[in-house]
């Protein structure tokens, strides 16, 4: 997996590479948009928009788990952010994150969606993985 930064010829907008190439994919894996709420689908984090964040990237990590894969090997991401208020929580919460699942600093390309809900109310944050298996 190559993570390509564009050598400035993209503006940034966050913690994401405009590029991602994978050589030769044996298999690709699709994780369906993740929630912040657990096994059980308790909620965690009533009005926080970093637990929200913290748990859909535990879900993210387990999904891929299941598959024998880890963020590694993630192509792209799409995220759902509910109303703009919660973009710069999201970026707080999601650059805590990659800093634990990223350590080099490398991030795959992510789209991130504004939209006025998701499927249920108390939800502010969705996030979708496309992964690689090389």
């Amino acid at each position: 997996m190559e993570y390509i930064s564009g050598n400035g010829k993209f503006a940034s907008f966050g913690a994401y590479s405009p590029v991602a190439r994978a050589s030769a994919p044996k298999e690709l894996v699709a994780v369906a948009g993740q929630l912040g709420a657990d096994s059980s689908g308790a909620l965690t984090g009533a009005g926080d928009t970093a637990a929200q964040v913290r748990q859909v990237f535990d879900n993210i990590g387990t999904a891929l788990a299941e598959v024998g894969l880890g963020f590694g090997d993630v192509l792209k991401f799409t995220t759902y952010v509910v109303g703009r208020d919660t973009v710069a929580d999201f970026m707080a919460a999601r650059m805590e994150v990659f800093g634990a699942i990223y350590p080099d600093g490398q991030y795959p390309p992510n789209t991130l969606l504004l939209v006025p809900g998701l499927v249920e109310e108390r939800f502010v944050v969705e996030v979708e993985a496309l992964a690689v298996r090389t």
